[in-house]
């Protein structure tokens, strides 16, 4: 069934509000800037109420059906969700108010933090990235100025292995790496002998995905850490299947240095034209100092009659920003929502 265009259902002289006499002296504007025709659609409040509701009942959404995007996308926003984001000490803050007086929203965030960092076993967290593509940027970005820290320019290739997710060599080649295909073996693992073949002192690190692409877990993951870190570059995690790891295996456990993690695939926030996205990147203890500023942190311990005072800081050799103030925060009070609904053996339940 069609809808006809708002214009189609206009009828002259219908209205949707009548205004109250002014109280105050009218002043006309002067004829040289009035129009002689303005042809707006004239329509009852009733008339925009239905035409707007018809149209948005034609969306696919999630409350309607399967949301069929995304092998790796959690596919339910559950409603508790939404409620706390709306909680009026959250929805009507303002990124650029004081410090002292967000204490609420800082708690949350650094709360997220170290959950996060607690989760996938690593040392530091940013909430900042806008979304996984740009958290995987900010991934490649960091292992790009940890190697010239330390005076290692030469170091120019990403690893792409053939079953990894389709953005990682998108983003190794935006950060101006030269990206390298992996191949498969038979069991479609990353292939032992030709990356064995291709570590050496040029290659600044390995994006891999696990389980890969091909929905399977590969079974020399330590193994290929290992080749890596051998030849001194860094192991790169992408967080798209993390679902299937959560509360069994942490990745930063495993020897990977950094992973971003989408929350809209693991943790519950909204997807798509639902959106928008959250790209939390968490890295090893020796990339804590490059990750992007500002970090949430504890400026002043808590005392027996005050709790602990939140702000600011900033990583000694940040890369920067990646986005203007402090990432998604609607979403991360969805994400924390859903991790404290649940629980630690909830979230072994998730996978």
């Amino acid at each position: 069934m069609t809808e006809p265009t708002i214009y189609e259902l206009s009828s002259p002289g219908r209205t949707g509000v009548r205004f109250p006499e002014p109280d105050v002296p009218l002043t006309h504007l002067p004829q040289s800037l009035m129009r002689e025709q303005l042809p707006l659609p004239e329509l009852s409040e009733m008339d925009v109420i239905r035409h707007f509701t018809h149209l948005s009942s034609l969306n696919y959404c999630i409350d309607g059906g399967l949301y069929p995007l995304g092998s790796c996308t959690m596919k339910y926003n559950p409603k508790i969700n939404e409620e706390t984001a709306r909680l009026e000490g959250f929805a009507y803050t303002h990124p650029l108010q004081p410090e002292v007086t967000i204490q609420g929203n800082l708690a949350l965030m650094y709360d997220l933090q170290e959950t996060l960092k607690e989760v996938a076993g690593f040392a530091a967290v940013t909430l900042q990235p806008a979304a996984g593509a740009q958290g995987e940027f900010t991934g490649v970005m960091i292992i790009r100025d940890y190697h010239r820290s330390r005076g290692d320019a030469k170091r120019t290739k990403i690893l792409i292995p053939d079953s990894a997710h389709g953005t990682n060599p998108a983003t190794s080649a935006m950060s101006g790496f030269e990206v390298v295909a992996l191949p498969s073996d038979a069991r479609g693992n990353v292939d032992l002998a030709k990356l064995r073949e291709v570590c050496d002192d040029t290659v600044a690190g390995l994006m891999l995905t696990n389980p890969n692409t091909l929905g399977i877990f590969d079974e020399n993951v330590v193994e290929v850490i290992n080749i890596v870190h051998q030849a001194g570059g860094l192991v790169y995690g992408d967080g798209a299947n993390l679902n299937a790891l959560l509360g069994i295996v942490r990745p930063g456990d495993l020897g990977i240095d950094i992973m971003h993690f989408n929350l809209h695939k693991t943790f519950s926030t909204p997807h798509g034209g639902g959106g928008p996205g959250s790209g939390p990147v968490g890295v090893a203890a020796h990339l804590a100092d490059f990750l992007p500023t500002p970090l949430v942190g504890i400026l002043e311990k808590a005392t027996a009659d005050l709790p602990p005072l939140y702000g600011f800081i900033k990583p000694p050799k940040s890369i920067g920003r990646v986005k203007s103030f402090f990432g998604q925060f609607g979403m991360f009070v969805r994400a924390y929502t859903y991790i404290r609904m649940h629980g630690p053996e909830g979230l072994r339940k998730v996978s």
